[in-house]
C-alpha cells in the first residue's frame, strides 16, 4: 500500500536520528527542548562583587578628590556607580567607611608593586637613598597630592579624615620599616626604641614634606634632578644625626 510504504520509510528515517527525548511533535517537525532561563537574582559571584566594589570606589575616589569630602553624598556615589542606596549600605557602613576604603585603594595604587623590594643596597646609605626615592615617587604622585589637598582643606570640619589617611596610609608602615632597619644596621644600645622611632619619623619628614609642599604651590616645584639631589642630601644629614644620637663615628 502506497501510504503504508511512506509511513515505513518515515519511521526508518526517524529511527536513525538522535532521539530528543520529547513527545512526538505533530507535522513531522523536530522537537526542541525549551531553553532553560538564566537564574535571576541571588547572590552575585565573587568576581561580580569585586567588580562592583571597584566601580563604587572608582566613582567615590573621583568625587572625593574633585568635589571634596563634605560635598560628596552617598546619593551621588550610588548614582554614579549605577546602584541603589541599599546596595551601597550593604557594602559600606557610612561615608567615613567609604573614605577609608578609598584611601586604602589610593595607597595600593601608588605604593611600589609587591615584587619590588623596599630595602635593598650594599650599605645603610644606599638602602636609605633607594627608599627615599620610592617614598618621593609615591608622595608626589597626582593622587597622593590630591588626597593631601583634600585632607588639608577639610580636616577642620572632618578631623577623622587625617586619622583615616594615617591608619590606612603608608606613614605608620614606613616608620616601622625604618625603625627596624636602624635597629638591624646600627647595633648600639644608646639608640633606644624610642629614639629609633623618633629618627624614623624625622626621616619621613625630611624626605617628603618640603618637596610635597612645593608641588602643592607653596614654592616652585622641584624637577627630577632636584628631587635626586634632595634625597641624597637628606639621607646624608639624617645619618649624621643618627651618628650624633648614638655616638658612633661612622654610619652608612
Amino acid at each position: 500500500m502506497a501510504g503504508g510504504s511512506r509511513i515505513a520509510v518515515a519511521g526508518s528515517i526517524a529511527a536513525d536520528k538522535p532521539h530528543s527525548g520529547g513527545k512526538p511533535h505533530s507535522g513531522g517537525k523536530p522537537h526542541h527542548r525549551p531553553r532553560r532561563k538564566k537564574r535571576q537574582g541571588g547572590r552575585p559571584s565573587r568576581e561580580d562583587a569585586l567588580q562592583l566594589n571597584e566601580r563604587i570606589l572608582a566613582v567615590a575616589t573621583e568625587l572625593f578628590l574633585t568635589e571634596g569630602y563634605g560635598s560628596t553624598s552617598i546619593e551621588a556615589v550610588a548614582a554614579g556607580a549605577g546602584i541603589s542606596k541599599r546596595t551601597f549600605y550593604h557594602r559600606f557602613d557610612d561615608k567615613a567607611a567609604l573614605f577609608a576604603a578609598v584611601v586604602h585603594r589610593i595607597i595600593g595604587q601608588i605604593r611600589p608593586p609587591a615584587g619590588v623590594p623596599l630595602l635593598e643596597g650594599t650599605s645603610l646609605q644606599d638602602i636609605l637613598r633607594r627608599l627615599a626615592g620610592l617614598l618621593l615617587h609615591a608622595a608626589l604622585s597626582p593622587q597622593a597630592i590630591a588626597l593631601h589637598r583634600l585632607v588639608t582643606a577639610e580636616s577642620v570640619r572632618f578631623p577623622h579624615l587625617a586619622r583615616a589617611v594615617y591608619e590606612e596610609g603608608w606613614v605608620g608602615q614606613a616608620t616601622a620599616l625604618i625603625r627596624d632597619l636602624l635597629e638591624r644596621e646600627l647595633r648600639d644600645a644608646r639608640l633606644t626604641a624610642e629614639l629609633r622611632t623618633f629618627a624614623a619619623e624625622q626621616f619621613l619628614h625630611m624626605i617628603v614634606t618640603l618637596p610635597q609642599r612645593r608641588i602643592m604651590g607653596l614654592d616652585v616645584p622641584t624637577n627630577a634632578d632636584e628631587i635626586d639631589a634632595w634625597a641624597e642630601r637628606a639621607v646624608g644629614l639624617f645619618l649624621n644625626g643618627c651618628r650624633s644620637l648614638s655616638g658612633l663615628s661612622s654610619i652608612g
